[in-house]
């Protein structure tokens, strides 16, 4: 009897401990969605592939150039991870050349133009480690305010006479680098 007791027992602390159990886990919930997706854009300028990838901030009703990205100050041209760009062929880059291969680009944003630097550093988070030793190029484009605003940072090519723009364009500021083929 004593057994049949026991077992018994166990038997009911062993559901409730099980009942108790299912209904202490809680449902995690799924993660937000990233704040600054990744993006690409590529294009064929000949046969010189280019792709450069980047994470994608929002405006979200803030001051962009001036507050959030202060003038002067080397910005990784987008968010989270640093933006690179590849070229599967030698390239003229806003004047300057270019070898192919893959390569990490920031920007200095200024109310009237932006300083371009492409780096050889890949990998990098932010560019909280921009090492200035490692810039293999810096061009210089001019600012264009436009009509519209882009809520989104978005790069994107645009072919043009003799090869295309990088286009870079965020609220309502659009700064473009030429690139052509290599001569």
């Amino acid at each position: 009897m004593l057994k049949r007791f026991c077992l018994s027992a166990f038997v009911v602390a062993l559901t409730f401990g099980l009942a108790s159990t299912a209904t202490a886990q809680t449902t995690v919930p799924a993660p937000d969605p990233i704040a600054s997706p990744h993006a690409m854009s590529k294009t064929m300028m000949g046969d010189t592939y280019i792709k450069v990838t980047y994470g994608s901030p929002r405006k979200r009703d803030r001051v962009i150039f001036g507050e959030l990205e202060q003038y002067g100050e080397v910005w990784r041209l987008g968010a989270n991870d640093a933006t690179e760009i590849t070229f599967t062929d030698k390239v003229n880059f806003g004047g300057e050349m270019l070898d192919a291969g893959t390569y990490t680009l920031f920007a200095v944003p200024m109310e009237d133009k932006w300083k371009i630097i492409v780096n050889s550093d890949l990998g990098q988070w932010g560019a909280y480690r921009h090492n200035t030793e490692n810039d293999v190029a810096t061009v210089e484009v001019p600012v264009e305010i436009m009509n519209e605003s882009h809520e989104a940072f978005t790069m994107a090519f645009e072919e043009v006479e003799g090869g295309v723009h990088l286009n870079m364009m965020w609220d309502t500021v659009k700064a473009a680098v030429p690139i052509k083929a290599a001569m």
